[in-house]
């Protein structure tokens, strides 16, 4: 599973809105779309946020296997 995809599972999963995400990261809601959507990638101290947001392990965001629900 890409990263994008897996950054909307826990987004959705932390009920969380790409807008407020956004304003957590203090990005535009169109970069969470992108990163979601794979037409971009966040930086590594994003990334790193993401994960103290998100509540979830890096290697948990990085990995490439599907998420099991």
């Amino acid at each position: 599973m890409e990263v994008g995809r897996r950054i909307a599972y826990y987004r959705k999963k932390a009920s969380l809105t790409q807008e407020d995400l956004a304003d957590l990261m203090n990005v535009s809601r169109q970069t969470i779309y992108k990163w979601e959507h794979s037409l971009a990638y966040p930086e590594f101290r994003k990334l790193e946020q993401l994960t103290k947001i998100l509540k979830i392990a890096f290697d948990e965001l990085l990995k490439q296997e599907e998420i099991k629900q």
